[in-house]
């Protein structure tokens, strides 16, 4: 079982930055892939971000080239780069991951961002 906690949300203006992290209480080396979604009130969650075990990333059309996945395979977390933020960026963002067959999601962190 592994469990993920996501940090690293804040209020940020419109044009600003912020890393997110998702750390796992397990060994994530073996994932096969790692995600982030976001969800607004409402509206169906969508991906916003993902990288597979070969490392080839993906990225929802609304955030390429201003958000960049990475991971820390020794610190068993996962980070979203987010720059330049819109106020249309505002959701709760949350970590995925894919482990021998078993997929875990965090709990979720809250992004807002103002203009």
């Amino acid at each position: 079982q592994v469990q993920l906690v996501e940090s690293g949300g804040d209020f940020v203006q419109a044009g600003g930055s912020l890393r997110l992290s998702c750390a796992a209480s397990g060994d994530i080396g073996r994932a096969t892939a790692m995600s982030w979604y976001r969800q607004a009130p409402g509206k169906q969650r969508e991906m916003v971000a993902g990288m597979i075990s070969d490392g080839n990333r993906k990225y929802g059309d609304s955030v390429q080239g201003r958000f960049t996945i990475s991971r820390d395979n020794r610190k068993n977390t996962v980070y979203p780069q987010m720059n330049s933020l819109k106020p249309e960026d505002t959701d709760v963002y949350y970590c995925k991951i894919a482990l021998k067959g078993d997929i875990y999601w965090g709990q979720g962190t809250q992004v807002t961002v103002y203009s």
